[in-house]
């Protein structure tokens, strides 16, 4: 879709999500930092927490441990030291 952004979570043992969103909320090392489409470019460390991807009226969380968000032309890409679904 037009309005979608691409994401991918990568930790050192496999990919752990991959896939379109609306929104990519992750948790920066010094605070929460939120992704639309036609966000600027960036690189952020990331903390530990929780990071959220919102496509349409769903939310899939994931645990990061770490790591670096890159968001470059409407992708975003994670790799983390440890990440894997929540719950």
């Amino acid at each position: 879709m037009a309005n979608r952004i691409k994401v991918a979570i990568i930790s050192p043992e496999k990919t752990i999500f991959e896939g379109d969103a609306d929104m990519v909320v992750a948790p920066a090392w010094d605070g929460e930092v939120g992704i639309l489409r036609g966000h600027a470019p960036m690189l952020v460390l990331l903390g530990a927490g929780e990071m959220r991807i919102k496509l349409g009226g769903a939310e899939e969380r994931f645990h990061v441990e770490g790591g670096f968000m890159q968001v470059a032309d409407d992708v975003v890409t994670v790799l983390s030291e440890s990440a894997s679904t929540a719950g």
